[in-house]
């Protein structure tokens, strides 16, 4: 059961009491991130993530890390091109006290300008690390092809030449307008009572922000091919077509057919191309999901000399799969192998909170277990067939990173 509650400066919370286990994990989800940043400020929500770590005005990084340390707990953040979440995991009696660091960290980090320096370098690490990862830096890429200028194509890490502009003036202003209440959840999930709520409200319930972030225009899908060369040993291959958004009505239907695509070890992507072919080590599908848009994406890495092979082979498996739909069996195995993995995850306290932050914040719903699965079990094979053939048109993006940048023909 979910107890959810709107304090009276908008911050919302919502708790979900789980007496079977003995951890808490709470999450402060804010509703920010590359999306609402510019050119200019590309990276910001990131680093902030970075700096909510580097003390405050009572606490230095340093009793921040050994606080939870000395309590056998977990503290972690991230960002995503739409949200960013801090969060923590510990035994129930330390419940309070997780609430009351995270608390420090996000009204009173000092921002000090030689932790400022320091963390940048961290990051500028951290992003050249990143372009050492060819499998990952093609999907940011794919997303620049796509989305072009629009911030959802840009790099959630942002840019050296951006980071070097941030400031404790330009990290507190961005906290003022994107930290606003109403952009703030605090989920929740473990051995908990209802009566916590009132302490996270007591901590978050009456702060104050600016206006709130401008709402970005919704994105066109745009048909692009980009490629860079760089020494590797492998065609790192990413081809995208335009998905659904968050909340649509096919959002099973695309959740389906993408597990029976690329999804797992016995799809259709990794049975042609890494079981009978033997052209890929790593090749699969998934779908990214956004407030008013999303991408289908399809990796693939293989030699140089196999990249014209690997690219006709997906594209001949889009084709068969256009043509003669799904099976009855890949339908049933699919929806069995999706429930499977939605009961899983929830035996995690870390995964209840996601969820429950994530469908707050973006959806502002909570469907039950048994809903979710009654949505699963409604997904027909005529709904997944006509979806395929509706997604998997010409009318796609492609992104590259090879040795000599050549496209696949």
């Amino acid at each position: 059961m979910i107890n959810k509650y709107t304090c009276q400066n908008g911050v919302r919370i919502v708790l979900e009491n789980i007496p079977t286990v003995r951890s808490v994990a709470i999450g402060v989800w804010i509703g920010t991130g590359s999306r609402n940043e510019g050119p200019v400020n590309n990276g910001i929500s990131h680093f902030l993530e970075h700096m909510f770590f580097k003390g405050t005005k009572t606490r230095s990084a340093r009793e921040i890390a050994e606080s939870f340390d000395s309590i056998g707990g977990q503290v972690n953040a991230f960002t995503s091109k739409e949200y960013t979440c801090y969060y923590a995991k510990v035994l129930d009696t330390h419940a309070d006290f997780a609430l009351e660091i995270l608390s420090d960290m996000f009204f009173n980090s000092t921002f000090d300008s030689e932790e400022l320096k320091k963390e940048k370098n961290v990051v500028l690490e951290e992003i050249k690390m990143y372009e050492d990862t060819p499998d990952d830096i093609v999907h940011d890429i794919l997303s620049q092809a796509v989305y072009e200028e629009h911030p959802l194509g840009y790099p959630i890490l942002g840019t050296e030449e951006t980071l070097e502009t941030f400031t404790s003036e330009k990290l507190q202003e961005y906290i003022y307008n994107h930290y606003t209440p109403g952009n703030v959840v605090i989920s929740i999930a473990g051995n908990i009572e209802d009566s916590f709520i009132s302490k996270v409200e007591k901590q978050f319930g009456s702060y104050e922000g600016g206006n709130g972030a401008a709402v970005e225009e919704k994105p066109f899908f745009h048909a692009n091919r980009l490629s860079r060369k760089k020494e590797t040993e492998q065609a790192h291959l990413c081809i995208g077509f335009e998905g659904l958004q968050v909340g649509h009505d096919d959002i099973y239907n695309l959740i389906v057919l993408n597990n029976v695509l690329g999804g797992s070890m016995s799809s259709r992507l990794f049975q042609e191309v890494r079981e009978q072919r033997g052209l890929a080590y790593s090749v699969f599908s998934y779908h990214s999901a956004y407030q008013d848009s999303g991408i289908v994406t399809i990796y693939g890495g293989t030699g140089a000399r196999q990249l014209d092979l690997l690219y006709e082979t997906i594209q001949d498996t889009l084709d068969t799969l256009k043509r003669d739909g799904i099976t009855d069996k890949e339908l049933n195995n699919s929806k069995e192998q999706l429930k499977g993995s939605l009961m899983l995850s929830l035996e995690s306290t870390n995964s209840r909170m996601s969820r429950n932050g994530k469908n707050e914040l973006i959806l502002k719903r909570h469907r039950s277990l048994d809903e979710i699965i009654d949505l699963i079990d409604r997904v027909t094979k005529p709904g997944v067939d006509e979806l395929a053939n509706r997604i998997f048109t010409d009318h796609y993006s492609l992104a590259l990173i090879s040795p000599d940048g050549t496209l696949p023909k």
